[in-house]
């Protein structure tokens, strides 16, 4: 199971960074997890640009995210809402309408924040944005990380044994998930 990783921060030291480090490690000996790291590339999607031609970042995105078994939407939470570098992201792979590589792909959500609340108004802004591109969005199980900054070491390792648990049971979920829709 080949799954494309979308992080949904620009920051280096991101704690959704991290934590999609900690998905390929904590990943399903049968499943691999490549990041999709080139969101600072990415315009402003902008439909005079969208053409039979895109930018290139814009067209490896599709093929990507096209090419993978499944997405994995690794976000932190601004503003209750999604980062706008993501939503613009998801604005370029949700074209054409209808025929997109989000249409019908199977996906899953995760996040971390230094709050209480973790991602958890994110996450669902995320999966609203989804309903358009009819993207079979994992409904649990949910993996919200509050608390980043305890939940992870010095060197970025995610090292709370119950958050661990909680995402490797994701990636066990996804799998299935995924092979539902092939």
């Amino acid at each position: 199971m080949n799954v494309c990783a979308i992080v949904g921060s620009l920051r280096k030291g991101s704690y959704n960074r991290m934590l999609a480090h900690a998905c390929q490690e904590l990943a399903p000996a049968d499943m691999t997890i490549v990041i999709w790291d080139r969101l600072r590339e990415l315009p402003h999607y902008d439909t005079d640009l969208d053409t039979h031609e895109p930018p290139e970042a814009v067209a490896d995105l599709r093929a990507t995210i096209g090419a993978a078994d499944a997405l994995l939407i690794v976000m932190p939470e601004y503003n209750y809402s999604i980062p706008g570098v993501l939503k613009n992201a998801i604005d370029w792979a949700s074209r054409p309408a209808f025929k997109s590589c989000l249409n019908k792909k199977p996906a899953a959500v995760l996040g971390a924040a230094t709050g209480l609340m973790g991602t958890v108004r994110g996450q669902l802004a995320l999966r609203q944005s989804l309903l358009f591109t009819e993207t079979y969005l994992l409904l649990k199980p949910e993996v919200v990380v509050m608390k980043a900054a305890e939940k992870f070491d010095a060197d970025g390792k995610l090292t709370d044994e119950p958050t661990r648990k909680m995402v490797a049971s994701l990636l066990e979920a996804l799998g299935p998930w995924a092979t539902r829709f092939a």
